[in-house]
């Protein structure tokens, strides 16, 4: 797993219980995760398809700082398949867990195309896991 993002948690990301509020974390792995797919498919054509069962594990609170990973899971012919896992960056323990995340390359029409990729052009080799 590759942690790309840090985020501190300031008082506009909590909820009514203080602690991180999840619409702003899945905003958050939805645009690292998109960025990370859109470095491999060298295009920024693409949108996010579906996600998995979200596994929130804890919780974070005003003044952590988080970090968000995304990894390689799978790819088809128009798609590309993630994971992803939140951690709190000093302590290590994991927040939110997403086995898949799948986004796929669109058109001009915002249709489904295909992005010609194979696991062997995504280079994968240059990442530290």
């Amino acid at each position: 797993m590759k942690y790309n993002t840090r985020k501190l948690i300031k008082p506009g990301d909590l909820n009514a219980n203080n602690t991180l509020f999840g619409g702003a974390l899945l905003r958050w792995i939805d645009e690292e995760a998109g960025i990370y797919v859109m470095t491999k498919l060298n295009s920024t054509r693409v949108v996010t398809k579906y996600m998995s069962e979200i596994n929130f594990v804890s919780s974070a609170k005003q003044g952590d700082v988080i970090e968000i990973g995304t990894e390689f899971v799978s790819i088809g012919r128009t798609s590309i398949s993630l994971k992803c896992v939140v951690r709190n960056l000093l302590t290590k323990k994991v927040i939110i867990e997403i086995d898949k995340i799948v986004f796929v390359k669109i058109d001009h029409d915002e249709k489904p195309t295909p992005h010609n990729q194979t696991i062997e052009t995504l280079n994968f080799n240059s990442e530290t896991r």
